[in-house]
């Protein structure tokens, strides 16, 4: 995007943003639905306190997440794990980073919405447990929403210093992260500055190292917040340089992602019962990936780059008639993507190719929520219509580029690139709060709309939205909207020495997309798209179709308060996915996995023995040409101490007896050289021990 289109769309924003009346105080809204887990305390609590610290020693919120019930860890390198949500992952989970949604920049979705949210920046993590509110935007299935660090309004009087730094060294791969916050407030004003630095060599594994693993990140913001009356303007700004890092379950490693967010926001009453919330955003990411720089090319004609480019605005303004607990809101909002993906070969002038050029998204919105009481049972309402449309240019050959491709861009630039339709979501939550118990039922219908790569990828490709099944794809035009019905029920019960958050899932997705079969002769190279896949080292594309599948499992978090300071928490989780068209599973399904940790809490320090199960997994995908994978046994030790209040140090080791193991939802070695066997699953890491240092001073 030019900058001055940036500046133009900016300044509008904030021309709007300032005609708003500056009225009201901050809201403390709670979903029922809604779980928000914080980062670690630096200072002591009563004994017996339920845990909601999530211990994890990775670079970014993914494997954070994913230490949740019904959660997992999709590991497509050490920057671009993405979160899988009961069975769904990628473009299906509503991801945001401070509210904030935006395109990623790589076809293959190498910086996947945790990319943008380093460890040591991370506040707290809100996640909807199955199925997001429809104020937050369309998706298929929940939400994580990951709020970083920022400086908070304070005292009245002069401005006050704010710190929350921390500092982590981890063995597995030498790396090293530093991070955090510092901000000057008062009960005005608040301003403040993030930033982080992490760097690791490759991981290693108990048969050797793990190649084209190591990493390289950093991030710089500044934010700002202003209390006019008693409402809130707010402003924030973040660069995010990603360096050299490794993907071996792909064809490419980064090279770089220059990523800037934008962000302004008003939020008040304006007047008894009448709130109003309005943002504008807008984030640019410029992406370099190729296939030398971190790993061996097989030759000078193979050698591959990858330039990308995807700019994302956007806008939302709601109006809350009404209390907390009981209201009407109406809301709008607006999305608009530019993208383009451009591949070429830096020692061949002539060799270029634009898989997906100057494609744009559009997407209007509005929707309507209500929540209120039905005598003891407390219910939220809501629904909301999308009009989207998508396009892409003609595609742009070099003359370099042989005959096939070429032939194939051609025929792609005289057919429709062209589309446009509607959807329409709606959910409803029925909760009761019961004494110690509250039920809790969800019933909902969901919508996704195909992603650029799965509609306009003419070129056969692997890119694929970060799928990693080493398979090649082309996109379908006439690809339809995924339309899904969904259900919950269950229960959080706390009592005074335990507590328990089961629940029961099930989901039935009309025009699922998934890769299929190009066309019904499969190896016989009787297309044109069959040819050139095959030049490529496929003899057997893919093309993304609609099928029906179905998806449904449980999970539950658990806890209770033993003898003394002894404590015991657990986690388990199960998810079963499967077409409905053909007798087949769905591609990536996470094994049902299970953690119990069994803890000994004083006032000012803990430790932690932790054993985490993972189940076989043969519930897999033929069509994707999926492997099973065995279960494991991991054991894991963490302890923290809290020196003074406000420093607080962490240390443990995981993996202890040094097991070696394959994550089912891992990807397959792409790296010729390493000591894991080209086309392997890639291993989990070895035994590491970490420690970590946190300094908070409010």
């Amino acid at each position: 995007m030019e900058t001055k289109t940036l500046k133009n769309f900016l300044f509008a924003s904030a021309a709007l943003l300032v005609t708003f009346p500056a009225w009201a105080a901050d809201e403390d809204e709670t979903a029922p639905d809604l779980i928000v887990v914080t980062g670690t305390r630096t200072t002591p609590v009563e004994l017996g306190k339920e845990a909601e610290e999530e211990l994890a020693t990775g670079p970014d919120g993914a494997a954070f997440v994913a230490r949740l019930p019904g959660m997992a860890l999709v590991d497509n390198g050490t920057l671009s794990g993405q979160v899988q949500m009961r069975g769904l992952f990628g473009e299906r989970i509503l991801l945001r980073i401070n509210s904030q949604h935006f395109a990623t920049g790589g076809p293959n979705a190498m910086d996947p919405a945790m990319h943008y949210a380093p460890m040591a920046l991370i506040d707290r993590v809100e996640i909807s447990r199955g199925i997001s509110p429809v104020r937050d935007g369309p998706g298929l299935g929940g939400g994580v929403n990951t709020i970083l660090k920022q400086a908070r309004f304070a005292e009245a009087g002069r401005l006050a210093p704010q710190l929350d730094v921390s500092a982590q060294y981890r063995s597995v791969d030498d790396s090293v992260a530093l991070g955090g916050m510092a901000g000057l407030a008062n009960d005005r004003w608040r301003f403040g500055v993030i930033g982080s630095w992490e760097k690791g060599d490759d991981m290693r594994f108990p048969g050797g190292r793990i190649g084209s693993t190591s990493f390289n990140r950093a991030v710089l913001g500044i934010h700002a917040g202003f209390r006019a009356g008693q409402g809130e303007f707010s402003l924030d700004y973040r660069r995010q340089d990603t360096g050299k890092s490794g993907n071996p379950p792909f064809a490419m490693d980064i090279i770089y992602f220059h990523t800037d967010f934008a962000r302004i926001g008003f939020e008040g009453d304006m007047a008894d019962g009448i709130r109003l919330e309005a943002h504008a955003n807008y984030t640019g990411v410029k992406h370099r990936m190729n296939n030398f720089a971190l790993r061996p090319v097989a030759s000078a004609a193979a050698t591959r780059q990858s330039d990308t480019y995807a700019d994302t605005m956007g806008a939302d303004v709601s109006l809350r008639f009404g209390s907390e607990d009981q209201h009407v809101r109406v809301g709008g909002d607006v999305e608009l993507i530019d993208k383009g993906f451009m591949l070429y070969n830096p020692l061949a002038p002539a060799f270029f190719i634009h898989p997906l050029d100057r494609a744009k998204q559009d997407r209007i919105g509005g929707f309507i929520e209500g929540r209120t009481a039905l005598g003891a049972v407390q219910a939220e309402l809501g629904v909301r219509a999308d009009r989207h449309g998508a396009k892409t240019g003609v595609p742009r050959t070099g003359p370099g580029v042989p005959a096939g491709p070429t032939n194939l861009g051609v025929a792609f630039g005289r057919a429709d690139r062209d589309w446009s339709g509607t959807s329409v979501d709606g959910a409803l939550r029925l909760w009761a709060e019961m004494g110690n118990i509250t039920p809790r039922l969800t019933l909902a219908h969901k919508t996704r709309v195909p992603s650029l790569v799965e509609r306009f990828s003419w070129l056969p490709t692997e890119a694929s939205g970060g799928l990693a099944d080493g398979n090649i794809y082309v996109g379908n035009p006439q690809i339809k909207v995924e339309k899904a019905w969904l259900a919950e029920l269950g229960f959080d019960w706390k009592g005074d020495r335990a507590y328990a958050r089961p629940v029961l899932f099930w989901r039935q997705i009309d025009d699922f997309i998934q890769g299929v079969p190009f066309d019904a002769t499969p190896g016989v190279l009787d297309t044109p798209v069959e040819m050139v896949s095959a030049a490529s080292g496929d003899a057997t594309p893919l093309r993304f179709a609609n099928v029906d599948a179905k998806l449904y499992g449980a999970d539950i978090a658990f806890g209770a308060a033993l003898a003394g300071p002894l404590r015991v928490d657990g986690v388990a989780s199960y998810v079963r996915g499967k077409r409905r068209d053909v007798a087949d599973n769905l591609y990536r399904m996470a094994p049902a996995t299970a953690r119990l940790a069994l803890s000994y809490e004083a006032s000012r320090w803990s430790l932690s023995l932790e054993g985490q199960s993972v189940a076989r997994q043969r519930n897999v995908s033929a069509a994707n040409s999926e492997a099973a994978s065995k279960g494991y046994a991991l054991v894991n030790l963490f302890g923290h101490w809290i020196i003074r209040d406000g420093l607080r140090l962490d240390a443990g080791i995981e993996n202890v007896f040094d097991k070696h193991y394959v994550e089912h939802l891992a990807g397959y070695n792409r790296i010729s050289g390493s000591d894991v066997a080209l086309g392997a699953r890639l291993p989990g890491a070895g035994r590491s021990a970490f420690i970590r240092l946190r300094w908070e001073m409010q």
